[in-house]
């Protein structure tokens, strides 16, 4: 195995680098660490902070480029699971809008996003996201990343509710009525 992968598994919570024998010029290996709890440990919908909505989650080997960056398309794919789990925290989950009696989805009309630092692979991040408008089939969602203090990504993305047929619909009165009472702004 390559040094640099070694010593990146090593740094995990699951591996342990077990060093080679003296003279041998190898790097080691890398042993599964036994003594880790059993406990099945359930996924996180992460938490409110005030108005915005907070989702942790840890960079990955395969969320990166060549170059040991966060591939900028995978900054999308964290904000969609920040809205997926703060609708979740609200009540509003994906398949009852697709189990009602028209099914409706939610689909991204518009995004738009701001580079400002690269994450890296074992980087602890946090996704912000927070309503800024509700309005007929359009919510605004204002979402950032950040490494600690470190802002990484900033952006607007628009999501509108579509039935399945594609045709837009208002936001259902008891959705909205959800996201507002998690510190969303009043419909109009």
């Amino acid at each position: 195995m390559p040094a640099r992968f070694v010593a990146g598994l090593a740094r995990t919570a699951r591996y342990a680098l077990r060093p080679a024998p003296a003279g041998t010029g190898k790097i080691g290996s890398v042993a599964a660490v036994t003594n880790m709890s059993t406990r099945p440990n359930p996924p996180t919908s992460g938490w409110m902070d005030g108005h915005f909505h907070v989702l942790p989650l840890r960079v990955y080997y395969e969320d990166t480029d060549f170059s040991g960056v966060v591939y900028h398309a995978n900054y999308l794919r964290y904000m969609e699971r920040g809205r997926s789990e703060f609708l979740r925290l609200a009540g509003v989950h994906h398949t009852a809008m697709l189990d009602g009696t028209e099914p409706m989805a939610w689909t991204i009309r518009r995004a738009v996003l701001d580079y400002k630092k690269p994450a890296r692979v074992d980087d602890a991040l946090l996704v912000r996201s927070r309503i800024t408008h509700l309005s007929g089939a359009r919510m605004t969602i204002e979402q950032s990343v950040w490494r600690g203090d470190d802002l990484l990504v900033s952006g607007h993305v628009e999501a509108c509710i579509i039935t399945l047929a594609g045709k837009p619909r208002r936001i259902p009165a008891e959705i909205a009525a959800k996201l507002t009472a998690l510190g969303g702004p009043a419909k109009p």
